[in-house]
């Protein structure tokens, strides 16, 4: 079962990178980002938002071991403590926040639960 989990936990990250990856301005929008008079704004999408997560969810898909698992868990710890100091320090819509940041804190504990401690 932890297996089957960790695989569709894996192609989720793929898929949630995808997004950013193959479709910076479409992710911009849902994250109420804009871009400014500089499109680097579109290249951070493409990169951290996207590729990040897509090579991650693959990386962790090939080597099929609990450590890349867990690694993805680190990742999406990351993300979901620095929405909750962002929910602190910068007041955004509680709404996305509380969605984005309670998915990212599921997947991280699914990824470290399961797979830390684990050979």
């Amino acid at each position: 079962m932890v297996e089957i989990v960790n695989i569709i936990g894996a192609l989720l990250t793929a898929g949630f990178g995808l997004f950013g990856f193959v479709a910076p301005r479409y992710t911009a929008s849902a994250l109420d980002l804009e871009t400014t008079t500089s499109t680097m704004g579109l290249s951070e999408m493409r990169a951290s938002v996207g590729g990040l997560f897509v090579v991650a969810g693959l990386a962790a898909l090939w080597l099929h071991t609990p450590l890349a698992y867990a690694m993805i868990g680190f990742a999406f710890a990351g993300a979901a403590l620095g929405r909750a100091v962002s929910l602190v320090l910068d007041k955004p819509p509680v709404g996305k926040v509380l969605i984005f940041g309670g998915i990212e804190l599921a997947l991280a504990l699914w990824f470290l639960a399961a797979n830390l401690g684990t050979s």
